[in-house]
């Protein structure tokens, strides 16, 4: 069976949660054969992988958000639309009723234009711009409006107008753009669509929005209601939505998904891989050690976690922070984190960089996640796997996680809210005071993973699903 991965923002440019579970599915499976369609945000990513490719992948498709920009000028502008194709295009922008989404592929796709620009320069276009804002947004300048729907709709363009490669089956990591181009190849090929959502890709979008500078406040509505779009597109187009925990399918459930495509498959680790780590360090040690792994993103929240840090050095003189993982993501918010670190005068705080994890969690004594949206994280689970405790941020299924579902075992760690870098500290302190609670916690955590998060359950779980599609007939569009 082909069966092609689409991804957007992670495999295998960005290490993290997300890509290490595509990296282990596909080494998992060496009986399917697997494409590559990735969508990355810049150019310049192209085959900087960071991850060896298995062998069972045979193809991999680069799509990068940003190459629209380089687009030559187009030498038209009298595209022309008919009433058909401008109601869908209205129905996108407006958010009004449902979107004709088969009427927005055959639109995109269209070779009455070869770039964007001849679509976005012609009178048709303008047209419907000028009547959105005359019904919906009568007090914003036209000019504002034009560049922020075109900064919307390039994105859209480069990632519905690529080639997709055909496959015997589609499955998407995310929704976004990565959700849009499965249901443009159900729409296509005919063949089934898969869909794994590991957090919810729209709230997240909303919570860098509502923060974002970059989106002046009257234009913050379009964008959030823009993503809730592309993702109402997938939850359509898809046969079976798989998410991680029951918080998510509700969720899904509220933004429209049909509750009869949704099963919950939970993430899973191997505990043998971390068995030579699942112990406190020695009792002679005089060090405190904190660890975090984690990439150096604003939706992972360090600068909470560096707040909290310097609290607990208060309390905590011998405590050290060990930040394990990549920062060349975002090179600003990583020098932000290095001036907070200085102006707060807080010491033994280490970033390490990307690191072989298991070299390191042998040695720490307890794990930290401060992040303001996951889903079922990895970070967390490798902790348990280790028998570490975990003081977590109350997001995705970090409660689920540390707390269980009426298992019978104790907590596993201390969820605190999102952004309390007080409250963190309070946990954190709580734990570095106790060697047996950190020990008793360690121990539910590791039997939590024995118990409901396996690896081979999980694998299982996609073997199973997968072979349910195996005897889909296909049609096409």
């Amino acid at each position: 069976m082909r069966i092609c991965i689409i991804a957007e923002g992670s495999y295998p440019y960005i290490t993290g949660g997300v890509s290490s579970w595509i990296h282990s599915l596909m080494t998992s499976m060496p009986e399917h054969e697997f494409v590559i369609y990735t969508i990355g945000a810049q150019e310049k990513q192209r085959g900087q992988y960071k991850y060896k490719l298995p062998p069972n992948v045979v193809e991999v498709k680069e799509t990068f958000l940003d190459a629209v920009l380089d687009e030559p000028g187009g030498s038209r502008n009298d595209v022309r639309l008919t009433v058909a194709e401008k109601s869908s295009f209205r129905s996108l922008l407006s958010g009004d009723g449902e979107v004709d989404w088969e009427g927005i592929f055959t639109l995109l796709r269209s070779d009455r234009f070869e770039v964007a620009s001849e679509f976005l320069m012609s009178k048709d276009y303008f047209d419907i711009l000028v009547e959105l804002c005359s019904a919906k947004y009568s007090q914003i300048p036209f000019t504002e409006m034009v560049w922020m729907v075109r900064s919307m709709m390039l994105p859209l363009f480069q990632a519905v107008r690529q080639d997709i490669p055909e496959a015997d089956l589609y499955h998407s990591v995310s929704t976004g753009y990565a959700g849009v181009v499965g249901a443009l190849a159900k729409h296509l090929y005919g063949k089934p669509y898969l869909l794994t959502e590991h957090g919810i890709y729209s709230r997240e979008r909303e919570e860098e929005i509502i923060k974002a500078d970059w989106v002046k406040g009257y234009f913050k509505d379009l964008w959030i209601e823009y993503f809730y779009r592309l993702s109402g597109c997938a939850y359509d187009y898809t046969d079976r939505v798989v998410t991680l925990f029951n918080r998510n399918r509700e969720i899904e459930m509220e933004l429209g998904c049909d509750p009869d495509k949704i099963e919950i498959i939970p993430n899973g680790v191997n505990d043998q891989d971390y068995a030579d780590v699942a112990q406190m360090p020695p009792k002679e040690e005089t060090k405190i050690r904190i660890g975090a792994i984690v990439r150096i993103v604003p939706i992972k929240d360090i600068k909470t976690m560096i707040h909290s840090f310097a609290l607990v050095k208060m309390q905590v003189p011998n405590a050290e922070l060990y930040i394990m993982g990549p920062a060349e993501e975002n090179d600003e918010y990583y020098e932000e984190c290095l001036q907070l670190v200085e102006s707060l005068q807080v010491e033994d705080i280490i970033f390490t960089g990307s690191v072989r994890i298991k070299d390191y969690l042998g040695r720490m004594d307890l794990m930290l996640l401060s992040s303001v949206s996951e889903g079922m994280p990895l970070a967390v689970m490798e902790a348990m796997a280790s028998a570490r405790p975990v003081v977590t941020t109350d997001v995705g299924s970090c409660r689920e996680l540390l707390f269980g579902r009426d298992d019978g075992l104790g907590p596993a760690g201390i969820v605190v809210p999102v952004m309390h870098y007080d409250q963190m500290a309070g946990a954190v302190v709580r734990l570095c005071m106790s060697r047996a609670l950190r020990e008793q916690m360690g121990r539910n955590g590791l039997e939590r993973i024995r118990l409901h998060y396996t690896h081979r359950k999980f694998i299982d779980s996609y073997k199973r699903l997968y072979a349910s599609f195996e005897e889909v007939r296909p049609w096409r569009a």
